[in-house]
Protein backbone atom coordinates (compact mmCIF):
# COMPACT_ATOMS: atom_id res chain seq x y z
CA UNK A 1 0.00 0.00 0.00
CA UNK A 2 1.31 3.42 -0.98
CA UNK A 3 1.94 5.80 1.93
CA UNK A 4 3.48 9.22 2.01
CA UNK A 5 6.79 9.32 3.82
CA UNK A 6 5.97 12.77 5.22
CA UNK A 7 2.57 14.40 4.98
CA UNK A 8 2.48 18.18 4.96
CA UNK A 9 -0.17 20.79 5.70
CA UNK A 10 -1.52 22.81 2.78
CA UNK A 11 -3.85 25.82 2.91
CA UNK A 12 -5.84 27.17 -0.03
CA UNK A 13 -7.40 30.50 0.93
CA UNK A 14 -8.24 33.93 -0.50
CA UNK A 15 -11.23 35.64 -2.07
CA UNK A 16 -10.75 34.12 -5.53
CA UNK A 17 -12.38 31.09 -7.11
CA UNK A 18 -10.61 27.74 -7.13
CA UNK A 19 -9.86 26.65 -3.56
CA UNK A 20 -12.12 23.60 -3.56
CA UNK A 21 -11.26 22.92 -7.19
CA UNK A 22 -7.54 22.84 -6.36
CA UNK A 23 -8.18 20.51 -3.43
CA UNK A 24 -10.18 18.13 -5.63
CA UNK A 25 -7.46 18.25 -8.27
CA UNK A 26 -4.96 17.16 -5.62
CA UNK A 27 -7.38 14.45 -4.43
CA UNK A 28 -7.72 13.13 -7.97
CA UNK A 29 -3.93 13.06 -8.39
CA UNK A 30 -3.53 11.23 -5.06
CA UNK A 31 -6.15 8.60 -5.93
CA UNK A 32 -4.42 8.10 -9.27
CA UNK A 33 -1.25 7.21 -7.37
CA UNK A 34 -3.00 4.74 -5.08
CA UNK A 35 -3.35 6.99 -2.04
CA UNK A 36 -6.49 6.89 0.09
CA UNK A 37 -8.31 10.22 0.27
CA UNK A 38 -11.05 11.52 2.57
CA UNK A 39 -12.75 14.86 1.85
CA UNK A 40 -14.79 16.43 4.64
CA UNK A 41 -16.86 19.39 3.51
CA UNK A 42 -17.70 21.89 6.23
CA UNK A 43 -20.82 24.00 5.50
CA UNK A 44 -21.53 22.54 2.02
CA UNK A 45 -23.87 19.63 2.78
CA UNK A 46 -27.31 19.62 1.22
CA UNK A 47 -26.41 21.38 -2.03
CA UNK A 48 -26.11 19.90 -5.51
CA UNK A 49 -22.33 20.16 -6.05
CA UNK A 50 -20.94 18.36 -9.10
CA UNK A 51 -18.20 16.58 -7.15
CA UNK A 52 -20.87 14.57 -5.34
CA UNK A 53 -21.69 12.75 -8.59
CA UNK A 54 -18.21 11.37 -9.21
CA UNK A 55 -16.98 10.43 -5.75
CA UNK A 56 -18.63 7.00 -5.72
CA UNK A 57 -16.97 6.21 -9.05
CA UNK A 58 -13.44 6.74 -7.73
CA UNK A 59 -11.98 3.92 -5.71
CA UNK A 60 -9.98 5.33 -2.81
CA UNK A 61 -11.92 8.60 -2.45
CA UNK A 62 -14.48 9.15 0.31
CA UNK A 63 -16.49 12.34 0.80
CA UNK A 64 -18.79 13.43 3.61
CA UNK A 65 -20.56 16.79 3.43
CA UNK A 66 -22.00 18.72 6.38
CA UNK A 67 -24.13 21.82 6.59
CA UNK A 68 -27.29 23.21 5.04
CA UNK A 69 -25.87 23.71 1.58
CA UNK A 70 -26.15 27.47 1.49
CA UNK A 71 -24.05 30.46 2.39
CA UNK A 72 -24.22 31.57 5.98
CA UNK A 73 -25.17 35.22 5.93
CA UNK A 74 -25.05 37.14 9.19
CA UNK A 75 -25.10 35.24 12.45
CA UNK A 76 -24.86 31.46 12.03
CA UNK A 77 -27.81 29.39 13.20
CA UNK A 78 -27.50 26.65 15.81
CA UNK A 79 -27.78 24.01 13.07
CA UNK A 80 -24.66 25.51 11.42
CA UNK A 81 -22.72 25.08 14.67
CA UNK A 82 -24.00 21.53 15.17
CA UNK A 83 -23.09 20.46 11.61
CA UNK A 84 -19.62 22.02 11.82
CA UNK A 85 -18.94 20.27 15.11
CA UNK A 86 -20.08 16.97 13.59
CA UNK A 87 -17.63 17.58 10.75
CA UNK A 88 -14.84 18.34 13.22
CA UNK A 89 -15.59 15.18 15.19
CA UNK A 90 -15.37 13.08 12.02
CA UNK A 91 -12.19 14.92 11.03
CA UNK A 92 -10.52 14.00 14.31
CA UNK A 93 -11.45 10.33 13.81
CA UNK A 94 -10.32 10.23 10.17
CA UNK A 95 -7.01 12.03 10.74
CA UNK A 96 -6.00 10.27 13.95
CA UNK A 97 -6.97 6.88 12.51
CA UNK A 98 -4.17 7.18 9.95
CA UNK A 99 -6.04 5.07 7.38
CA UNK A 100 -6.15 7.93 4.87
CA UNK A 101 -3.11 9.50 3.24
CA UNK A 102 -4.75 12.78 2.19
CA UNK A 103 -7.49 14.47 4.20
CA UNK A 104 -9.15 17.57 2.74
CA UNK A 105 -11.04 19.87 5.11
CA UNK A 106 -13.05 21.86 2.59
CA UNK A 107 -14.28 25.25 3.88
CA UNK A 108 -12.83 24.63 7.34
CA UNK A 109 -11.35 28.14 7.30
CA UNK A 110 -14.84 29.59 6.84
CA UNK A 111 -16.11 27.48 9.74
CA UNK A 112 -13.27 28.91 11.84
CA UNK A 113 -13.92 32.47 10.69
CA UNK A 114 -17.60 32.18 11.61
CA UNK A 115 -16.77 30.72 15.02
CA UNK A 116 -18.55 27.43 14.29
CA UNK A 117 -15.54 25.46 15.57
CA UNK A 118 -12.57 26.35 17.72
CA UNK A 119 -9.18 27.32 16.35
CA UNK A 120 -7.41 25.40 19.13
CA UNK A 121 -9.13 22.18 18.00
CA UNK A 122 -7.91 22.57 14.43
CA UNK A 123 -4.39 23.55 15.50
CA UNK A 124 -4.24 20.48 17.76
CA UNK A 125 -5.38 18.33 14.85
CA UNK A 126 -2.57 19.73 12.69
CA UNK A 127 0.06 19.21 15.42
CA UNK A 128 -1.06 15.67 16.28
CA UNK A 129 -1.72 14.26 12.81
CA UNK A 130 0.12 11.05 11.89
CA UNK A 131 3.37 11.79 10.06
CA UNK A 132 2.22 10.29 6.73
CA UNK A 133 -1.08 12.22 6.54
CA UNK A 134 -1.26 15.17 4.14
CA UNK A 135 -3.80 17.70 5.38
CA UNK A 136 -5.44 20.32 3.15
CA UNK A 137 -7.48 23.18 4.64
CA UNK A 138 -9.55 25.29 2.26
CA UNK A 139 -11.72 28.37 2.55
CA UNK A 140 -11.56 32.13 2.72
CA UNK A 141 -10.24 34.00 5.73
CA UNK A 142 -7.73 31.44 6.96
CA UNK A 143 -6.58 32.55 10.42
CA UNK A 144 -2.97 33.70 10.75
CA UNK A 145 -2.30 30.84 13.17
CA UNK A 146 -3.29 28.33 10.48
CA UNK A 147 -1.09 30.07 7.90
CA UNK A 148 1.85 29.89 10.31
CA UNK A 149 1.61 26.12 10.91
CA UNK A 150 1.08 25.30 7.23
CA UNK A 151 3.88 24.04 5.01
CA UNK A 152 2.27 25.43 1.85
CA UNK A 153 -0.12 28.37 1.55
CA UNK A 154 -1.78 29.36 -1.70
CA UNK A 155 -3.93 32.46 -1.84
CA UNK A 156 -6.49 32.62 -4.64
CA UNK A 157 -6.99 36.29 -5.49
CA UNK A 158 -9.94 37.46 -7.53
CA UNK A 159 -8.82 39.64 -10.40
CA UNK A 160 -11.95 39.32 -12.50
CA UNK A 161 -15.10 37.23 -12.08
CA UNK A 162 -18.18 36.80 -14.29
CA UNK A 163 -20.46 37.37 -11.26
CA UNK A 164 -19.61 41.06 -11.52
CA UNK A 165 -21.20 41.07 -15.01
CA UNK A 166 -24.30 39.25 -13.81
CA UNK A 167 -23.33 35.75 -14.92
CA UNK A 168 -24.86 33.32 -12.41
CA UNK A 169 -23.07 30.23 -11.07
CA UNK A 170 -22.97 27.57 -13.79
CA UNK A 171 -23.62 23.87 -13.19
CA UNK A 172 -20.43 21.91 -13.81
CA UNK A 173 -18.19 24.97 -13.48
CA UNK A 174 -18.95 26.76 -10.20
CA UNK A 175 -20.92 23.91 -8.65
Amino acid sequence: MTKLEKGLVQVYTGNGKGKTTAAFGLALRAVGRGLKVYVIQFIKGGFDYGELYVVDKLQGLTLKAFGKGKFIIGKPEEVDVVKAREALKLTKEVVSGGKYDLVVLDEVNVALHLGLIGLDDVLRLVREKPVHVELVLTGRNAPDEILQVADLVTEMREVKHPYSKGVPARKGIEY
